[in-house]
């Protein structure tokens, strides 16, 4: 990360956009991983009032071969930036472009420090004494399966967590530490 001289302002700016921006919600599926997850689009519905009654803006801009740059800044000048690169799954323009999206996505979200919420109905809150994290008919995930290759191309990108993939698949012990390591 890098910043400006001072970022006093533009940490105040912050505290002021946090009490501004309100909870982003899930609203998009991901059917690999029968998970939900906020879309870009939807985290920019959510963010642009409270940033600009903050003075604050952003800029996010594809940087050398895999990178992003996202720069926050204030409008007294003050500003915070960092890079971080993430190599597509699939490289072609498809594939560049949905890790571009994604790597938006998590970059606004790490430098906002927003707070992405299921939105569930109320359907957690009305399950009373109910906790269910994963489902009982989940797969159990070998190493030697089309579903492994898909997971370890999945987790070096950085597209899904190892909490996506367990999520999804039964896993043991070692095949967990394993993962891990990627």
């Amino acid at each position: 990360m890098e910043q400006s001289q001072t970022i006093k302002q533009i940490a105040e700016a912050l505290s002021a956009f946090h009490l501004k921006v309100e909870k982003i919600k899930k609203d998009a599926a991901n059917p690999f991983f029968k998970s939900k997850y906020a879309s870009l689009s939807n985290i920019l519905d959510a963010i642009t009032v409270p940033l600009i009654e903050s003075n604050l803006t952003f800029v996010q801009f594809p940087e050398g071969e895999n990178g992003l740059t996202s720069m926050l800044m204030h409008a007294s000048g003050e500003w915070i930036k960092s890079t971080y690169e993430m190599r597509p799954v699939k490289d072609d323009p498809q594939g560049r472009g949905s890790c571009i999206t994604y790597q938006r996505r998590y970059a606004l979200s790490s430098i906002l420090g927003l707070n992405i919420a299921d939105d569930d109905d109320a359907n957690e809150a009305s399950a009373v004494g109910k906790s269910e994290p994963y489902s009982d008919d989940r797969e159990w995930l070998n190493e030697n399966s089309e579903n492994y290759t898909r997971v370890v191309e999945a987790l070096k990108s950085g597209k899904f967590s190892l909490m996506d993939v367990k999520k999804k698949y039964k896993i043991s012990k070692a095949l967990q530490t394993k993962l891990q390591a990627i």
